[in-house]
């Protein structure tokens, strides 16, 4: 048996594209998409479809051009989300503008907006997670969505105070960035490596894993932005996993023992303290953690750079 299909029988596996021959392959449950990879598919000629059509939609609906282009770029967010649930038999996630993170109502506003767009395609809000950044203004925002019924994937988390923040709010889900928080120590210690079970995003999500277990939360963590297998190995047994396809590939032509590495029971057992969480907690925990704060500031100006980006295509297509 392959490693793909062993990872699969004790965590749930997501894409991590916005390409859906890419997603077909490897029969993941869900799927994330971000605005980065939006770009990325938007270029693709055989996509172009869905961004003419958000185009449209747009300037039928738009009452001027700023108004347009928002209306635009969320139909694109949500016809990319929407072809991709044609595929796999869970959830999309689709991700609230970047530039919205310190922002605790314009968040909550464009939720509802693509919850709605979703919904007047005849899609339940249950298979779709709105993606926000773990800003703790992100965080507020989605305490709110929850009550609503609209369901939240916590991004961009690099830290414990984070992760508590979200499931204080009950968010659904969170996404700890172990890549990333890899890069930024090779960077700061100066290692091109370490070993997998060091690394440090590995180590990360394994004690966010534990924490929540020994204190029961329901939200549930999906690791992702991965820089090798052997990062995703180490988290076999983590809720959910949401992989690259090249990596999806590489574990599906690798024979090998997959073993369990994050395990509830385990956790339950553990000696944890629970951490009391407020803004003033959140901030000042964050303020001390050095990789966190860069890497979700870093985080947030790249979605918004490749937003950016994006609009800059529709503007250009529009005239």
């Amino acid at each position: 048996m392959s490693k793909l299909n062993q990872l699969k029988k004790m965590t749930t596996i997501v894409s991590d594209t916005g390409e859906f021959e890419e997603i077909k392959k490897y029969h993941p449950t869900d799927a994330t998409t971000n605005p980065s990879l939006i770009l990325a598919a938007a270029d693709m000629s055989e996509y172009h479809y869905l961004v003419e059509d958000g185009i449209q939609y747009g300037k039928k609906m738009g009452k001027n051009p700023k108004e347009e282009l928002t209306l635009i770029t969320d139909k694109i967010f949500v016809n990319f989300g929407l072809e991709i649930l044609k595929i796999v038999p869970g959830r999309v996630s689709t991700e609230v503008d970047a530039r919205l993170s310190f922002d605790i109502e314009g968040s909550v506003n464009k939720a509802r907006t693509l919850i709605a767009l979703y919904e007047k395609e005849g899609i339940a809000r249950d298979r779709i997670l709105i993606k926000l950044a773990s800003t703790w203004e992100g965080i507020k925002a989605a305490e709110q969505l929850e009550k609503e019924g609209i369901h939240c994937n916590m991004t961009l988390l690099f830290s414990l105070c984070q992760a508590i923040g979200c499931a204080e709010a009950k968010a659904t889900l969170i996404s700890p960035f172990v890549g990333r928080i890899l890069d930024w120590y090779k960077k700061a210690e100066g290692k091109d490596s370490y070993p997998p079970a060091e690394d440090p995003g590995v180590k990360s999500v394994t004690s966010i894993y534990n924490y929540y277990k020994h204190m029961g939360y329901k939200t549930v963590i999906m690791g992702a932005s991965f820089r090798n297998s052997d990062e995703i190995l180490e988290l076999a047994g983590c809720d959910l996993l949401t992989i690259a396809p090249k990596f999806l590939e590489e574990l599906s032509k690798t024979d090998g023992p997959v073993p369990r590495k994050l395990d509830p029971q385990v956790a339950k057992a553990m000696k944890v303290e629970k951490i009391e969480m407020d803004e003033k907690a959140f901030r000042w925990m964050l303020c001390e953690d050095a990789m966190a704060l860069e890497k979700l500031h870093e985080g947030i100006r790249t979605f918004a750079k490749d937003l950016v980006k994006l609009e800059k295509k529709i503007q250009a297509s529009v005239k």
